[in-house]
């Protein structure tokens, strides 16, 4: 069964995570992806470690470049330029993060390439757009910082997330423009310029913390692992280690309630609605921890999700790949390649498909490893 973009061509020109993550994603569902690399080097994960693999290769640029044809081209080259721009001109999608303006130079900019194909959808992604903040570097720690995540994340002090979440954001915001636009191709032949910004992902992605500014005028601040809006729903100490409780309504607090031997917390006017919750939320915890540190979480969880409470232990990384075995989800797939000594590890596309399932064609390319594929594939492809 052919993948959902099977036939779809895309000239990758991006490196790092954000761009890398849109083009794997697309080539999960059968896009054919170019990456296109700076020679010698290529893209900067390459040597992003550690860990590294057995082989010696970045895990880093593994987690996301998967089923890519790679090809080493120095731009300031001729030669190497006009395979680029062979490799523009005949794609059905270009992506790109390189500094706003710096693919113009080589005549690569989207009014450039779209004389020869108008039907191309160009994505440009950059940490702050094209116009007033087009000289700032694009990094997801800065973003993190400058976007306010960083002010609503952590105890005492400004904290980041533990993965560079906003590049992963703004790949999926990409990704999902990305498809529109060839829906829209695909119905009037017209392709378009996409622009993704990393600081634009991120203030949309702060979704209620950004609505609630916009809406209310509330700046929020740090609450470490507590929810500005919602009670109890936060981390407590079990006997033996940490519980998170994601209580969302009345019924939930009523039924923990129950289970905790607590059953007058239920109708206590500090606690019987979310909003008296969040009022009281210090006297709220105490009673709670107070009861819950008498059992281990694991003999909580298994008591409250039977109440239909929701809970969980804070799992590590390998905790939580096991936890996702066990439920069945397959979160790991191993991608045979011709070209590898033995299969190699990818964490599993998450999405499931019931007629085009995601592809595992290849694993992460070598550099250069495919410029004769790819010069074969762009005469095939000659406008």
């Amino acid at each position: 069964m052919p993948g959902a973009l099977d036939g779809i061509v895309v000239a990758d020109f991006s490196r790092v995570l954000a761009g890398p993550y849109a083009t794997m994603l697309l080539a999960d569902l059968g896009a054919t992806v170019v990456k296109v690399e700076r020679p010698g080097s290529g893209d900067d994960t390459r040597s992003w470690g550690p860990p590294f693999a057995p082989d010696g290769q970045s895990t880093y640029f593994q987690s996301v470049n998967r089923n890519k044809l790679s090809i080493a081209l120095d731009l300031r080259d001729p030669d190497d330029l006009d395979v680029a721009r062979r490799l523009a001109i005949s794609a059905d999608v270009l992506v790109e993060n390189y500094k706003p303006g710096a693919l113009a130079r080589f005549g690569l900019g989207h009014p450039d390439v779209a004389i020869d194909n108008p039907g191309l959808v160009y994505c440009s992604i950059s940490g702050f757009g094209s116009t007033g903040g087009r000289d700032l570097p694009g990094y997801d720690l800065l973003v993190q910082a400058m976007g306010g995540l960083m002010s609503i994340t952590g105890s005492q002090e400004p904290t980041k997330a533990g993965v560079a979440v906003v590049d992963v954001l703004t790949g999926l915001h990409a990704t999902v423009a990305i498809l529109a636009a060839l829906r829209h191709r695909d119905v009037t032949g017209q392709g378009q310029l996409l622009e993704v910004t990393l600081l634009g992902s991120l203030l949309s992605s702060l979704v209620n913390q950004a609505s609630g500014f916009v809406g209310a005028g509330s700046v929020p601040g740090r609450m470490g692992n507590a929810h500005p809006s919602i009670a109890p729903y936060e981390v407590f100490e079990a006997a033996d280690r940490p519980l998170v409780l994601a209580v969302g309504n009345d019924g939930q607090f009523s039924q923990l309630s129950s289970v905790l031997g607590l059953a007058g917390l239920a109708d206590d006017p500090r606690f019987c609605t979310n909003s008296q919750r969040v009022k009281h939320r210090e006297e709220l915890r105490d009673l709670l921890e107070e009861v819950l540190g008498g059992a281990a979480a694991d003999i909580w969880q298994e008591r409250l999700t039977e109440a239909g409470v929701p809970c969980g232990p804070i799992n590590d990384v390998a905790q939580a790949f096991a936890l996702a075995e066990r439920l069945g989800l397959a979160p790991v797939v191993e991608v045979e390649d011709a070209r590898r000594p033995g299969p190699e590890p990818q964490v599993a596309n998450p999405v499931a498909f019931g007629v085009t399932p995601p592809e595992y064609r290849s694993a992460p390319p070598r550099l250069d490893e495919d410029r004769t594929a790819v010069l074969q594939l762009l005469a095939g492809r000659s406008r």
